[in-house]
């Protein structure tokens, strides 16, 4: 009988490749075969002192294929990346970008004034820019002095 090296780590990269192989087809169900897996586009989200900005990558889109909405304070980007039809599918050799339905929900961290938001699209980017709502200031109010009367 030959002896054999224990390798504590090997148990533990079988682990790690069942899981991995898991993942794989439980959220992309043969991508490969079918040429469509589920996506979401990568977003940014900043503040600056007047406005909080998102800005998401959406290329191959027009600006016809994206809808934006403002509920309570979530903010929804969703749209359709639609499969190219020019070359039959049978003649593609690899399909890697995921086309399909998306829609992001992006929760905003401070109230905005909704009638003033605005949303760009360049290059393939969405630009949303949403104008805070002024904070309510601490209001100081005066104090009368009468004279007693005596």
């Amino acid at each position: 009988m030959a002896i054999v090296r224990w390798d504590p780590f090997r148990d533990l990269m079988n682990l790690q490749e069942e899981v991995n192989r898991l993942f794989r087809r439980t959220f992309f169900r043969g991508a490969e075969e079918m040429g469509t897996a589920t996506w979401a586009p990568a977003i940014d989200m900043y503040e600056t002192d007047d406005k909080l900005v998102v800005e998401a990558e959406l290329p191959g889109l027009n600006a016809e294929d994206i809808n934006i909405s403002l509920e309570d304070d979530t903010l929804r980007i969703s749209g359709e990346r639609k499969f190219s039809k020019e070359v039959k599918e049978e003649n593609y050799h690899r399909i890697e970008r995921a086309y399909g339905y998306f829609e992001r929900n992006i929760t905003l961290p401070r109230k905005v004034d909704e009638e003033k938001i605005s949303a760009t699209f360049s290059d393939g980017v969405l630009k949303v820019e949403l104008p805070k709502v002024e904070e309510a200031k601490p209001k100081r109010i005066p104090i009368k002095v009468e004279e007693s009367k005596k």
